[in-house]
């Protein structure tokens, strides 16, 4: 009885049409009337973090009504959405009073479960004895996970229940994938077949999950830190001071710039113009229309910085010397083009760019710089990520108290300057045997600490200081918990309070003696991480290569959403083996557009402001047509590569027809641009606005696109080498979906179909 009410409201049925309670506040308080009938119970648990994918919730409790206290006996509770879970039953007349706790249990294993702390709930008579909405569980390693709880009760004639039952029943089916009930609620069977009939699709997503590749994204168990540049230095035990030359004189393009940064939060809105108070100014992102259902072609042109009649800071028309045209590149796309313009950056030293972060602890700084550093590499610029913390940790050991961080400390203090210009020293050296940009990671919180660095960097690299300010408390104490669950420096601390009040020590410690950055090169975020709207505050910012980083952090946020890949359904050109073309679906490829379509009405269905993104070429375009409820924009961007006068063609044809080709291609396929056609470096330089706007975005994203294409993509995402983007596995008929959020990048794999 319970499973049937419980999908009865998932389907749209008469509970609870929207899946959501109805109650205004959406806490879920019980509004038992007195009128007789029987006792409707729906309990709900959202889960607002990632990291339980394989644990299940469930309910045990009161015999009567649960079934047991045995937690082996606990009754499972079903996925209502992404985030949602549910269970729903009818409490008996004669026995209103339940006794309850939930629990999480392992997915794939017979590990020991996790029961929710404190004292058992009480539902009395519709209502809870305590009105607790936060479940919190102990994990093995002390982490602590949190849900949300809502509780709703409502009477119900027996009528009611009589006719609920009836076309529970009624539209009671079994699936034609596995021979399981699939319910469908007031869903008429459309002719065709089980191909055709929404109903004879499997909706349980879990049913499609396939591994992901071992090299795949980083998993947001793995400290970002961690991931960083290993210490090379740090058994010289020492560093000086390097007196180089004076720096050369930085032209002071930009005095003072504020880019006001607009509330994005709602469905599709337009960009709006980024303004300059004093020089240059930012063009639009191409509007993207709202209408449901309408086709908007993006084109492949980039967002660019306009050149300002005051300056020439994000100018285009470059004029090369003949030394610059002599050392180009051979390959032509986005690494030529960053080639191009490190050759422009004037003084040697300046070609060497270091962004040296700076803010409060849990202010979003690793994050930004692993996304930062992603960006970069993927643009093919030679970029590491340098923390500072992650040598303090090998020098000094991880298990330092609040102290060790107080300026008067005079030992702390020397102890965190040497490790400073320790990493300073590796990434400069770094730098000098052929890296570009190099990451700082530290919170360089105070003008003593930040000359050190510029002294340091005198005569060998160029400097920009990126400090990172967030106002807003709830997301300063959501960082400060996930920095207790997965730093290092708390992984020997049992007691999670005790690590949460050392480090909110720690941070008071850096308060006290906190400066904001007023000197030099300086971009400020301010607010960004909130994700409605913020400032970024640029000031004395010259070069191609800062102007593209401000762009990217205009669009950057720690919105969580879901981007979900996906190649078009399979072509008679697949089954043949032909590259290119414009060809039709096959039949395979028309049932998998069908499945998609009910994939994504399952995970999307309470997204409303969720997108379809497909390419203009037809076998995208038919394979979005059955997705209903949300836009279709179409880019010439996420076309396939160009095969050029190859189009068409087999790779046997080629290699019999144009050996030379052939062999080229297979020497060096990042490289390789087919004749008349494109490389995938220039299918990267294309796909940069595409980046831009998934970045932007902060509802979920389907994009249906082109093997060369998506491989390009997820290389962004899964921060993989550009070596390995031509070999990156994108097979038919799989859906990746890639998790971005303030954990970092997840990735998830579905395949529909064999």
């Amino acid at each position: 009885m319970g499973s049937g009410a419980s999908k009865e409201g998932e389907e749209g049925g008469a509970t609870n049409p929207d899946g959501q309670d109805d109650t205004p506040d959406g806490q879920g308080h019980a509004s038992a009337h007195h009128d007789g009938g029987q006792l409707y119970v729906s309990l709900k648990m959202d889960k607002n973090h990632t990291l339980t994918a394989d644990l299940v919730p469930h309910v045990f409790g009161s015999v009567p009504l649960i079934g047991s206290w045995d937690p082996s006996k606990a009754l499972s509770m079903e996925r209502e959405s992404v985030s949602m879970w549910e269970l729903s039953f009818v409490v008996p007349p004669n026995h209103e009073t339940l006794d309850f706790k939930f629990l999480l249990k392992p997915k794939y294993s017979n590990a020991p479960c996790f029961v929710e702390e404190g004292p058992s709930r009480q539902l009395i008579g519709g209502a809870l004895k305590e009105d607790a909405k936060l479940a919190l569980f102990r994990l093995e390693n002390d982490e602590v996970l949190e849900y949300k709880v809502f509780v709703k009760a409502d009477r119900v004639s027996p009528f009611d229940l009589a006719a609920s039952w009836r076309a529970y029943q009624e539209n009671f089916r079994p699936s034609s994938v596995r021979w399981m009930p699939d319910v469908s609620i007031n869903s008429a069977p459309q002719p065709g077949g089980e191909n055709c009939s929404s109903a004879g699709l499997d909706l349980d997503l879990e049913h499609y999950v396939v591994p992901a590749p071992s090299t795949s994204a980083n998993s947001a168990f793995v400290y970002a830190a961690n991931m960083t540049e290993t210490p090379r230095s740090l058994t010289s035990g020492s560093y000086s001071f390097k007196d180089g030359g004076a720096s050369a004189d930085r032209p002071t393009t930009i005095k003072e710039m504020e880019v006001i940064v607009p509330d994005s939060s709602k469905a599709f809105p337009t960009s709006g113009m980024v303004e300059s108070k004093s020089v240059g100014s930012y063009s639009p992102l191409q509007r993207q229309e709202s209408q449901r259902g309408l086709f908007v072609d993006r084109g492949v042109g980039s967002p660019r910085l306009i050149k300002s009649s005051s300056s020439n800071i994000f100018t285009h028309d470059l004029n090369l010397d003949n030394d610059t045209k002599n050392s180009m590149p051979a390959a032509a796309g986005a690494v030529a083009a960053a080639a191009v313009a490190d050759q422009m950056l004037g003084p040697k030293e300046d070609r060497h760019l270091a962004i040296i972060l700076v803010g409060l602890p849990a202010r979003g700084k690793t994050f930004t710089a692993a996304k930062l550093t992603r960006y970069l590499r993927w643009l093919g610029h030679n970029t590491k990520h340098f923390n500072v913390g992650k040598y303090r940790r090998l020098k000094h050991g991880a298990n330092q108290s609040a102290d060790f961080f107080a300026a008067d400390n005079p030992e702390g203090v020397e102890a965190r300057n040497e490790v400073a210009a320790l990493a300073f020293e590796d990434m400069v050296s770094w730098m000098h045997e052929g890296g570009q940009v190099g990451i700082f990671d530290a919170t360089n919180s105070n003008k003593r600490r930040r000359n050190m660095l510029m002294k340091l960097a005198e005569g060998r690299c160029k400097i920009i200081f990126l400090e990172t300010i967030c106002n807003d408390v709830s997301i300063i104490e959501r960082n400060i918990r996930l920095k207790i669950q997965q730093s290092p420096d708390y992984a020997e601390e049992p007691d999670f309070q005790a690590g949460l009040q050392d480090f909110k020590n720690r941070l008071a410690n850096y308060e006290k003696v906190y400066e904001p950055v007023e000197e030099g090169s300086y971009i400020k975020m301010i607010d960004m991480v909130s994700g409605h709207g913020g400032q970024i505050q640029v000031n004395n910012i010259s070069g191609y290569l800062p102007g593209r980083i401000v762009f990217f952090l205009v669009n950057t946020h720690l919105t969580p959403r879901p981007i979900l890949l996906t190649r078009h359904g399979e072509i008679q050109d697949n089954v043949r083996g032909r590259i290119g073309g414009d060809a039709a679906l096959s039949e395979a490829g028309e049932l998998y557009k069908k499945k998609l379509a009910n994939f994504v009405g399952k995970r999307l269905k309470s997204e409303r402001a969720a997108s379809i993104w497909t390419s203009t070429l037809q076998r995208t375009i038919l394979t979005a047509s059955p997705i209903v409820g949300f836009p279709k924009i179409q880019w010439r961007a996420l076309d396939e590569i160009n095969a050029g006068v190859c189009d068409g063609m087999t790779y046997e044809e080629i290699k019999k027809n144009m050996p030379e080709e052939y062999e080229s291609r297979k020497k060096d396929k990042l490289r390789y641009r087919y004749p008349r056609g494109e490389s995938y470096l220039d299918v990267i330089q294309r796909l940069e606005p595409v980046i831009i706007e998934l970045e932007r975005q902060r509802a979920p994203v389907v994009v249906i696109s082109h093997q060369a294409v998506l491989r390009a993509l997820y290389a962004y995402f899964a921060d993989r080498p550009l070596q390995e983007i031509p070999h990156i596995e994108v097979p038919l008929h799989t859906i990746i979906e890639i998790q971005m959020g303030v954990t970092g990048v997840q990735e998830k794999r579905y395949k529909l179909m064999d």
